[in-house]
């Protein structure tokens, strides 16, 4: 026996399985109390009303390409503006603080070579006598006690 295996798009399985889930919530719809029912039209109505409302402030435009797929182009309104801005902002506060630490990190490095720098040169002793390794060995030794 010769079997056959029928390769479906993604696009054919998804309309189907509408097909099976919108038949089921048909025959299941005639079986609900009025009151539930009425309840359901409004809530749809209600999210159609939304959903054209956000279709018109979107102004989104579908453009049909040469393969004849459609394509969801957004608008440059305001709302669009602010998403991508949005989208960069955390991004560049990122970049920007990293700038002020290094930048921050610069100056407090240069603060404190330039204090050590001032307490070797008004100190009594010459800076010679920091390298000599029995001097290091008295500060030790002073800084235990």
């Amino acid at each position: 026996m010769k079997t056959t295996k029928m390769h479906r798009s993604s696009a054919e399985i998804q309309d189907a399985v509408g097909r099976a889930v919108t038949l089921r919530l048909n025959e299941s719809a005639d079986s609900l109390p009025h009151d539930i029912s009425e309840r359901l039209k409004v809530a749809r109505m209600q999210a159609l009303a939304k959903r054209k409302w956000v279709a018109e402030t979107t102004s989104a435009n579908v453009v049909t390409g040469q393969s004849g797929e459609a394509t969801l182009q957004m608008g440059s309104g305001f709302r669009h503006w602010m998403t991508q801005l949005g989208s960069w902002l955390p991004l560049l506060l990122l970049v920007t603080g990293m700038i002020v630490i290094g930048l921050a990190q610069d100056d407090w490095t240069a603060q404190e070579i330039a204090d050590v720098d001032t307490e070797l040169l008004t100190n009594a002793l010459p800076p010679a006598a920091y390298t000599d390794p029995g001097f290091a060995q008295f500060l030790r030794s002073n800084q235990e006690k």
